[in-house]
């Protein structure tokens, strides 16, 4: 009795104690900037289509985007996402507190860890020499015949910086308003020598510059990071390694990573330059039949798949039967109502159908985002095979409905070990993934060239309207008084 009426007081002075003692789980702003209370994650970013972008069409996205979306679900609060076109005022703006973290595709650096707070790896890249298609290949960093350009503030600084330790004649020159997509096209126009660049960025930019090559791998698997504050950022350092370990464990890197990367590995130059014709040359005649029958599919998606399947030939036919724009077989025409597959609107209309109605039979645990790589899959092999790899996925402790899981198997049902295992038996399943690939290529530099097409449209209107508003208004001497 005596030690129950002991552990009842003792239970008692615990309440007591807690009671007293203040609050301190720390609010999401504390967590976010000790210093300054903030009721959102702001976060520095720099444009590239590996990096942020915002368009009305597909809204914000990138692999640095998405990741910072989810970081500030994480800790609960908004995100402000700040796109700087300087690196050094970025760099500046999170020393000054101005922002909370930079999320960029920013390389880790020594001379950066000793500035800031350095978060865990995202990916890594290879560092590279970019030089123009038809200049000779460079063989000798010593000696290279013309001058490299990089952009001021970048990692590509500190590449040179150490290689010049072993060349002491090693020159480059720095530029501060120009970005890499610049000096891409830039050196692809062959006003610069060369540049250097991240790999990744390379491949993605090679869709809408095939005069682009990668010469001489300058360093090696190089870890991209987020930067935090160099001072009172402990709290908010916690949270990302926590995140960043809980997102890791989901997938969520992985997947990004064949999201944004994942189809760019594979670059042909004459097949590049090709489609880029054809966008000018013969896309005008047939772009108002892809965004008529689209319906709610993105056009430029039904108009790469088009090019991947006949390079928009409406008279295009295969061996195995297969005619026409959409290169339907017979019977597919049949059930979507098409009865002259040479006829390019029939054919579209039929083709675009077939594609929504794939999308529809594909399973529904398959992610909204990744359900037309299935069906484009299934468009060209056939849903019993794409559904015999995700079972031969599943079987072998990975994700089925992941379509970066899924590619990786898909090229097994050519192997007797095992399509013998499956329903539908063998099939050409790295063909489907080369023509998922080819199709997501296809679409981003549909993407990149709408994009650009808009903003000149946009920039003519600007000019026409700043020429207007001159032309109104009076000239000063007109209106001085007279005498």
């Amino acid at each position: 009795m005596i030690n129950m009426i002991k552990q009842f007081a003792a239970l008692l002075l615990l309440v007591a104690l807690s009671a007293c003692q203040p609050n301190e789980t720390p609010q999401p702003e504390q967590i976010i900037s000790p210093s300054a209370k903030r009721t959102e994650l702001k976060v520095g970013t720099l444009y590239g289509p590996q990096i942020y972008l915002n368009s009305e069409e597909l809204g914000e996205s990138g692999f640095d985007y998405e990741m910072a979306n989810k970081f500030s679900d994480y800790l609960g609060v908004p995100l402000r996402m700040i796109p700087f076109t300087n690196r050094k005022e970025l760099f500046n703006a999170l020393k000054s507190g101005d922002i909370d973290i930079i999320a960029a595709g920013i390389a880790k650096t020594p001379n950066r860890y000793k500035q800031f707070k350095l978060g865990p790896t995202m990916y890594k890249v290879n560092q590279v020499l970019v030089y123009k298609e038809g200049t000779p290949e460079p063989k000798d960093i010593a000696s290279l015949p013309g001058e490299i350009t990089v952009v001021s503030n970048s990692s590509s600084v500190y590449t040179l910086t150490q290689l010049q330790k072993n060349y002491p004649s090693l020159m480059w020159s720095q530029v501060d308003d120009k970005d890499y997509e610049d000096l891409f096209a830039l050196v692809a126009k062959g006003e610069v020598n060369y540049t250097i660049s991240d790999s990744n960025s390379l491949l993605i930019n090679q869709r809408y510059l095939p005069e682009l090559r990668a010469g001489m791998i300058l360093d090696e698997k190089v870890e991209i990071v987020w930067l935090l504050p160099p001072n009172d950022s402990d709290r908010l350092m916690s949270k990302l390694l926590a995140f960043w370990h809980k997102e890791k464990r989901a997938g969520t890197l992985e997947r990004l990573n064949e999201k944004y990367f994942g189809h760019v590995k594979r670059f042909d130059y004459v097949d590049t330059r090709a489609f880029i014709r054809a966008i000018d040359n013969v896309l005008p005649e047939y772009r108002s039949l892809f965004e008529e029958y689209a319906g709610e599919l993105d056009w430029r998606k039904l108009a790469a798949t088009s090019y991947q399947e006949s390079h928009w030939n409406p008279s295009a036919r295969s061996p195995t039967g297969v005619r026409g724009m959409m290169m339907l077989t017979l019977p597919t025409a049949a059930s979507v109502g098409v009865s002259n597959r040479l006829d390019p609107e029939q054919s579209i209309r039929g083709g675009a159908q077939y594609l929504k109605d794939m999308i529809k039979r594909v399973p529904e645990s398959i992610p909204e985002s990744q359900r037309i790589w299935f069906a484009l899959a299934s468009y060209n092999i056939g849903l019993g095979h794409v559904e015999d790899a995700r079972r031969l996925t599943q079987s072998m402790g990975m994700d089925p409905s992941a379509w970066r899981d899924v590619k990786k198997v898909l090229p097994l049902l050519q192997q007797s070990k095992y399509y013998k295992q499956t329903r539908y038996g063998y099939a050409r399943g790295s063909e489907a993934v080369h023509y998922v690939d080819s199709i997501r290529r296809y679409y981003d530099t549909l993407v990149w060239v709408d994009n650009q097409s808009k903003q000149l449209i946009e920039l003519e209107d600007d000019t026409q309207e700043a020429i207007a508003e001159t032309e109104m208004t009076p000239a000063e001497d007109t209106l001085a008084p007279q005498g």
